[in-house]
């Protein structure tokens, strides 16, 4: 496949331009596209806590507050490609500030919602600015660090942006409906939207983009189709249970939209994904690696949540502080990759955190249905710490893995497989904790099986993932 030449977005150099001639990037276009990602990942948890409430003041049905938690995350894990594929042909920096204004606005509309219908509508929309911001985040971290240890350096603090705002989701969205209500849940992403777009027009040279490159809408439209349903059908497996006529459907039809997307890529002059890219070693295994360690850390993150405020009866509040063990080894554990990166190179990383992360949840399986508190901090400190000693690595692996001309659609790609990861690991805890007798032992079967998934992704980063740089996959 040939490229036409990137040209630019339009938009002036900035001070990160300049610091990236000097060589030495600032951290100031780090803390803009992580301010970006946090808002994202958080809104994923956030509002779990709020639901309640929010279903109660604006008199919202059983399916009605489903669809305030559950549209988000479908829309947002759906379109993810199709962001991706936009930032690579319009400039993922227009595309990323794009997102962040449309995820700023629907904040502000969420806010504000009169009714549960137009909650809904407005968090549809929220997902569609985060579909928009999170490809493009990535793209624009390589772009601005192109040293490889300052790359790995960015890479880690954005993937522990995810632990930290998945985490500290319950903690803050308790404390905000406790003090001063659900609304402010959205309203915190007002100032954090206008500060992240200020910094990035300010702080990120402008994305070079290929303008002759065709959006191949049919192949869009399939993955949209069939990230959707597969999702769909996860969450409401949860609920219905996984043999649901509905879970069925749902899973069966985006099956057939998957196969579409391959036989249309076969087909396109200009396909989405090229093919190449998904068999490269390192694209398509970290890509598999990124879900099977999100389908891990979510699932407990989920069931933990709910272990502690229905069976030990902790309020919101205090779920959030209960889990502050697994959040505060994220950021130490990114930081640490980082650094070791240099040295060992991704592979050694990625295996040890995976087996970390395996060894936290065997070891609360281990300690049984209902243990003492301080049994469980270890186990919790082990998965928060491996999960993000590992995404450091595996982020490396599958952006250097990519063409430049494909950094948005790869970075999407990653995304889209972790996203699917996480609403697999959510809804298998649902329904371990809804089958068993008591929640304890629904979690204990979730936790074994979490420990499976990271004992596999160990074995995936052994093969997959190389210990010195990769060569970018080269396109036909």
């Amino acid at each position: 496949m040939t490229f036409s030449e990137p040209v630019d977005d339009g938009a002036s150099a900035g001070p990160g331009q300049a610091d990236r001639a000097s060589g030495e990037p600032s951290l100031l276009p780090l803390l803009a596209v992580c301010a970006g990602y946090f808002m994202v990942i958080l809104d994923v948890t956030v509002v779990s806590v709020a639901v309640p409430v929010i279903g109660r003041e604006l008199s919202a049905s059983v399916t009605g507050v489903q669809w305030i938690t559950d549209g988000y995350t479908l829309v947002f894990a759906g379109f993810l490609l199709l962001g991706g594929a936009l930032g690579d042909r319009w400039g993922n920096r227009r595309i990323f500030c794009t997102g962040v204004a449309v995820f700023t606005v629907s904040s502000a509309a969420c806010a504000l919602a009169p009714g549960a219908p137009f909650l809904t509508a407005a968090r549809l929309v929220e997902g569609l600015g985060a579909a928009l911001i999170v490809p493009g985040s990535l793209a624009l971290l390589r772009q601005t660090y192109r040293a490889p240890a300052a790359r790995s350096r960015a890479f880690g603090l954005w993937g522990s942006m995810a632990g930290v705002a998945a985490s500290a989701g319950p903690l803050l969205g308790g404390l905000l409906v406790s003090t001063v209500g659900w609304r402010w849940v959205f309203l915190i992403n007002l100032p954090v939207g206008v500060a992240c777009l200020a910094l990035t027009l300010r702080h990120v040279g402008p994305s070079p983009r290929l303008a002759s490159r065709a959006v191949d809408w049919p192949a869009q439209c399939a993955v949209v189709t069939a990230v959707a349903l597969l999702t769909g059908a996860l969450n409401e497996a949860g609920r219905r249970g996984w043999t649901a006529p509905a879970v069925l459907a749902g899973a069966g039809l985006s099956v057939l939209a998957a196969v579409a997307f391959v036989v249309r890529e076969r087909l396109a002059r200009s396909p989405a994904v090229p093919l190449d890219l998904l068999r490269s070693r390192a694209l398509g295994g970290g890509a598999a690696i990124g879900l099977l360690f999100n389908f891990g850390f979510y699932a407990m993150v989920f069931t933990v949540s709910l272990y502690f405020q229905h069976q030990r009866g902790l309020s919101a509040l205090e779920t959030g502080a209960a889990l502050l063990p697994a959040v505060a080894m994220t950021m130490f554990a990114s930081v640490l990759s980082a650094r070791l990166a240099r040295r060992t190179g991704d592979r050694p990383l990625v295996i040890a955190g995976m087996l970390l992360a395996a060894a936290g949840l065997a070891g609360w399986t281990a300690a049984g249905t209902d243990p003492a508190y301080p049994l469980l901090v270890a186990p919790m400190m082990a998965v928060g710490f491996g999960t993000s000693f590992a995404l450091t690595g595996t982020t490396s692996t599958v952006m250097g893995s990519a063409p430049p001309a494909y950094s948005g659609t790869a970075s999407a790609l990653f995304n889209t497989a972790r996203q699917v990861g996480s609403a697999t690991g959510v809804a298998l805890g649902g329904t371990l904790l809804a089958t068993a007798a008591t929640y304890g032992e629904g979690l204990r079967v979730s936790t074994a099986i979490g420990a499976f998934a990271y004992l596999t992704a160990a074995g995936l980063a052994w093969y997959c993932v190389p210990t010195g740089p990769e060569p970018a996959v080269t396109t036909r």
